[in-house]
């Protein structure tokens, strides 16, 4: 049977420093023989907008796009 986990107040407060302004992520706790060894936090960022900034359409780079006229993957011929 495996030994009851001693926590004292020190180990409570430290936890809860690990844990306090975590808003994604994990904290994991060490346990060895019964008795915490470490803490191990472990903080996610998360980005809900786009991943990349939208430039309005009158600042955009020409397109490359081909004509009407041209195909894609079309050459041009000159006679």
């Amino acid at each position: 049977m495996a030994k009851p986990v001693e926590v004292d107040q020190q180990w409570l407060e430290r936890i809860a420093e690990q844990v306090n302004g975590l808003s994604y992520g994990h904290v994991t706790i060490t346990v060895h023989d019964g008795r915490i060894v470490q803490i191990d936090r472990t903080e996610r960022t998360r980005y809900d907008g786009p991943s990349q900034k939208r430039v309005p359409e009158t600042q955009q780079p020409p397109s490359s796009k081909p004509r009407d006229s041209q195909a894609a993957g079309e050459a041009l011929r000159i006679v």
